[in-house]
């Protein structure tokens, strides 16, 4: 076959492939803009506030801005901002990392941990009503197969 016979062969599946990324990129931005929108009305917070908080909530004993900033593939001023607030409203605090001086571990206070968890509990429920109440069974279903369909080595869902 023919280097322009296989191209032709695939445009098919190619189409198909295009139109699935473009079904899954309308489903990720409205799925996000409700969330936004239910967390600024339901906890007067934002999603980046929210992720910040999902990540030192995972990692109890406190992450480095640089690893924070690196979890969530933003940039270090991105989570400065955030984290300030954080502290300034209570809900995290910088401990110094011994033998370091300029470096900081963040952690969640204990309020803000509890705050999070109230803000996941309900974030949890939220995706479940946007998704249109899917079955546990269709949603990993559906988990599973977009999983074979990520490049080896970018699954870090």
């Amino acid at each position: 076959m023919t280097v322009s016979r296989a191209k032709e062969a695939r445009a098919p599946a190619a189409k198909q492939s295009l139109r699935l990324w473009l079904r899954i990129l309308k489903v990720q931005r409205m799925v996000e803009s409700e969330l936004r929108e239910r967390l600024r009305r339901e906890f007067d917070t934002t999603l980046p506030r929210f992720d910040v908080m999902s990540a030192l909530y995972r990692y109890r004993d406190g992450m480095k801005m640089s690893e924070l900033s690196r979890a969530l593939k933003v940039s270090n001023g991105n989570v400065t901002g955030i984290v300030d607030r954080l502290a300034e409203d209570g809900l995290a605090r910088r401990v110094p990392v011994p033998g370091d001086r300029r470096a900081a571990m963040v952690r969640l206070t204990a309020r803000g941990a509890e705050q999070f968890e109230e803000q996941a509990a309900a974030h949890e429920l939220w995706v479940h009503d946007i998704l249109g109440g899917l079955e546990g069974e269709e949603a990993a279903m559906i988990a599973d197969m977009l999983k074979h369909a990520l490049v080896e080595g970018q699954d870090d869902a």
